[in-house]
């Protein structure tokens, strides 16, 4: 076995554990009802939501810029200390102003990861001479974490009748010091030239080097097209079914099932999100034309599935995020290539914060629109974005083809043919 070969094997388990253990929290399932049993209502639980995507998004690209101009295993590593804290506090002593600084700690722990994540294993990779393998690591890496999730709804019902919050809370705390564990363990190899200005930079020497870092990300991102088409690019595919996903119990109930049958769609959903993941390196063997399918294919699905009111139509749904997972992924492969500068992490969290803004306008819609004509209708009518970046992907794809034609075969670049 060469030493690459052994490198690259390293990264990706610490990377597999790293992912797995993030999202093995037994409070997942069941926070909702942390919250109500505490005492709060429903407008004060829904305030703490929004609580929790103000403080990712406030700390999302900043985030991103100390990554770059420290160290970003040391940014993953502070990631799930920071989500233990807040946890801890929400075990410990349950009250509304808990909950919002545990939300506002959390947040931060994801912030801190954002970015910096894909960043280190996109470098490592290069690192290693096997960039190309990106996709293939970065998709199994989504799977395992959403095996984590799945574990999680697993355990939880276990945990809460035999130990109550305490218990699902201490197993929480004890998954994130796992991964601060695991965290210690990726390798971290630095250009060394990755906090130095660039030559003839007109960035101040006596500004801090992350601010300088933070400038230079937001200048690629504004004056390279292709990095700035597939920032959008992210933030369009990732933003509206990640902010679905939240909703899918909701659509679940709807069917008429039992209540009891309700997380056995939801684990039917998950494992169509586990194909998507597993599917990337297929995935990267798409035309331009062939990822677009993929977008408006698993449009045409969601919007069926739900519509149908029936429990069959999850299988739709879950064909539908197996699609949708599978363009995340290929979208966040595509901005890593595209990316030439050192300041990978603050890119990469710009894609983010571009993605936590157009979540949260999923949201406040979706409770307008469901408000008015129910889940499955507002379900079918967020599917329809998917369809107009796909013909957008279409049309650029042809207009960029020799003579205006059909644009030719070759692998998926949406980075350039985006938007």
């Amino acid at each position: 076995m060469t030493s690459t070969s052994t490198g690259v094997r390293n990264l990706a388990a610490t990377l597999y554990a790293y992912a797995f253990l993030t999202d093995l929290v037994l409070l997942y399932p069941v926070y909702a009802l942390l919250f109500a049993d505490s005492g709060l209502s429903v407008g004060q639980i829904s305030s703490l939501f929004v609580i929790w995507s103000l403080a990712a998004l406030a700390l999302e690209t900043p985030s991103g810029a100390w990554a770059d101009a420290t160290s970003r295993r040391q940014m993953l590593c502070l990631a799930p200390i920071c989500a233990a804290a807040g946890f801890a506090l929400w075990t410990f002593v349950p009250s509304y102003y808990a909950f919002a600084l545990g939300f506002v700690l959390w947040g931060a722990g994801s912030a801190f990861a954002s970015g910096a994540l894909e960043a280190l294993v996109f470098d490592e990779l290069d690192h290693l001479g096997a960039a190309d393998r990106y996709a293939r690591t970065i998709g199994r890496a989504r799977t395992a974490g959403t095996v984590g999730v799945l574990v999680s709804i697993l355990l939880a019902g276990p945990a809460l009748q035999v130990g109550g919050y305490l218990a699902v809370g201490v197993a929480s705390i004890a998954a994130c010091g796992l991964a601060l564990a695991v965290a210690t363990r990726f390798p971290e190899h630095r250009r060394a030239d990755a906090a130095a200005p660039a030559a003839g930079s007109e960035l101040g020497d006596d500004e801090p080097g992350w601010w300088q870092g933070l400038r230079r990300g937001v200048a690629e991102a504004r004056h390279d097209r292709a990095v700035r088409a597939a920032v959008v690019l992210v933030a369009a595919v990732t933003a509206v079914w990640s902010a679905l996903e939240e909703y899918l119990p909701l659509l679940a109930r709807d069917t008429g099932v039992a209540l009891s049958t309700v997380p056995l769609l939801l684990l039917l959903v998950a494992a169509g999100q586990i194909v998507g993941g597993l599917l990337a390196p297929l995935g990267q063997r798409l035309g331009t034309g062939g990822y677009a399918l993929v977008l408006a294919g698993s449009a045409a699905a969601l919007a069926s599935g739900a519509l149908l009111r029936q429990w069959t139509g999850f299988l739709l749904v879950a064909a539908a995020f197996c699609g949708f997972q599978l363009a995340s992924v290929l979208a966040d492969t595509r901005l890593q290539e595209r990316i030439s500068g050192t300041d990978r992490a603050t890119v990469t969290s710009l894609a983010g914060l571009a993605t936590d803004v157009t979540g949260i306008a999923v949201y406040a819609s979706y409770g307008l629109l469901a408000g008015v004509a129910g889940n499955p209708v507002a379900f079918a009518v967020w599917a329809v974005p998917y369809l107009l970046v796909a013909a957008l992907l279409t049309a650029r794809a042809r207009n960029d083809a020799p003579g205006g034609g059909p644009a030719r075969t070759g692998r998926v670049d949406p980075a350039r043919t985006a938007l």
